[in-house]
């Protein structure tokens, strides 16, 4: 073998070396380091202001919550829309109502989101729509907010203000669009997201059902409902209101729905009801 050939090997075998190091060992580095910075006192005081029940929080949670934070901030890109400029109170009260969704998950926050864009205020969004007959229209819809699979979620600034300055309506865009990416991670919007056990997939399937049905009944037959009825719409739409539902109305969840409560309550891995306490 002569020197050329030796010295592409050497290259080839090192750039392996390199991708197998940035593949197998760089992720866990860099979220190692990010985890040992400390969280900025500005943030911390945007945190406390914004969820006021933070300081409700055991140690551990605090600390776990302030993590995620920092994660998600250093590895997806906000964006201002229509004039919108980004600041540290946009990204952290974004982050820490996305992230109050992953305080029992060990992985990556949102692994397969990339960019949160942030309109001031209501955005359209355009929407080709067919009929029974094929025929394709343009529709316009007004939005507050919109998760998509494509690895982006639309916030509207100022519905984001409005439902983090009550958090016990039972209404936050916030928690419904993050809920649709957690859903996603199966490939799909369907209202089942990643469970650990077949067996939980049985529970959530039989439970969730019944709800979304009971739920539509409700809707059809204009009853008042404690699950907002834009529920009733799909299984994606339920799950996410659901989840609205379970982070700021935990108590009456429970006691008007106690086994879709329990579900909740075993995916998220929290009982937000020892928050409001």
């Amino acid at each position: 073998m002569d020197t050329n050939s030796i010295i592409t090997l050497a290259v080839l075998f090192l750039i392996v070396i390199g991708v197998i190091f940035r593949v197998a060992f760089w992720p866990g580095i860099r979220s190692k380091s990010i985890q040992n910075q400390p969280f900025p006192k500005p943030w911390l005081e945007i945190l406390n202001r914004r969820l006021p029940f933070f300081e409700k929080l055991p140690s551990p949670v605090q600390r776990h919550l302030q993590i995620l934070i920092k994660i998600f901030i250093e590895d997806k890109s906000f964006v201002g829309c229509a004039g919108l400029e980004i600041d540290d109170e946009i990204r952290i009260t974004i982050a820490a109502q996305a992230c109050l969704l992953l305080l029992n998950r060990k992985d990556d926050p949102y692994s397969q989101l990339q960019s949160i864009l942030v309109y001031p205020t209501t955005f359209i969004a355009t929407r080709q729509i067919k009929d029974e007959l094929g025929l394709v229209s343009t529709n316009h819809v007004a939005l507050l907010g919109e998760s998509w699979s494509q690895g982006k979620v639309i916030l509207a600034w100022d519905n984001v203000e409005f439902g983090v300055c009550n958090l016990e309506d039972g209404r936050n865009v916030v928690l419904h669009e993050f809920a649709h990416q957690l859903d996603n991670e199966t490939g799909t919007h369907n209202g089942a997201p990643l469970l650990r056990t077949r067996g939980a997939y049985r529970s959530w399937a039989q439970i969730f059902s019944e709800e979304f049905e009971s739920l539509q009944a409700k809707a059809y037959d204009g009853k008042d409902s404690l699950i907002d009825k834009y529920g009733a719409t799909n299984p994606a739409e339920f799950f996410a209101v659901c989840t609205e539902t379970f982070f700021e109305k935990p108590t009456e969840l429970r006691r008007n729905h106690p086994e879709l409560f329990e579900e909740l309550e075993k995916f998220y891995g929290v009982n937000p009801e020892t928050w409001q306490e």
